[in-house]
């Protein structure tokens, strides 16, 4: 079955910036530096201060897809599709979140721990799933998984980072998240938005 339209533009950049952050007031020139770095494929998780907000702006820039994060409820799917969110991603997979997702047409990227989980996300229709939390074989445990399972696509995001981001993706990985490695704290607090800009560059690049 070929995948959604929205699903091809990640597989097409291979990387999302996942933002996550308590700081209201730094989310938006956030984003607009990972932008400006060349990403194109972002995600603001709904635990961010005016997420929904966020995710309206960002809908409407030009060539950038915008995504919801930590969706945990059908009223959260509902609210993010609302706003232009053109997928969602939550850290479970829950079936009435991804039900509530194919009602709206918005692909969801559940949360997975065990290949049993990840068999039985692909069967009730999640055409991608989230690495989460990260296994303790990274890496190699994708490749362990994939060995029987080819035809799950999977995206790491916690722990992904410039070192290894590659190494994912030679694994098998369909993309890979980036959070922390991408949107450094105290670069968050202090108001560094040209450091975000640089190592989403250097992030790109290393890919």
């Amino acid at each position: 079955m070929p995948l959604s339209p929205v699903l091809e533009s990640l597989r097409a950049a291979r990387a999302v910036a996942v933002l996550r952050t308590p700081h209201a007031s730094a989310a938006a020139p956030a984003l607009r530096a990972v932008i400006r770095g060349g990403f194109r494929v972002v995600e603001i998780t709904l635990n961010t201060p005016q997420a929904l907000a966020r995710i309206a702006e960002i809908a409407a820039t030009p060539d950038v897809v915008v995504g919801a994060g930590t969706v945990l409820s059908p009223a959260d799917a509902h609210a993010a599709a609302g706003a232009g969110a053109r997928f969602l991603v939550s850290p479970v997979f829950d079936p009435p979140v991804l039900e509530a997702a194919q009602t709206l047409g918005v692909p969801l990227l559940p949360g997975i721990t065990t290949p049993g989980e990840a068999l039985r996300a692909h069967r009730e229709g999640a055409e991608v799933l989230k690495i989460f939390p990260p296994p303790a074989g990274g890496p190699a445990w994708v490749r362990t998984v994939l060995a029987p399972l080819p035809f799950l696509r999977l995206v790491p995001t916690s722990g992904v980072d410039a070192e290894n981001a590659r190494e994912w993706l030679e694994a098998g990985c369909f993309a890979v998240g980036f959070v922390k490695a991408l949107f450094d704290a105290e670069d968050l607090a202090q108001g560094r938005f040209d450091r975000v800009e640089a190592r989403a560059r250097a992030l790109l690049a290393a890919l």
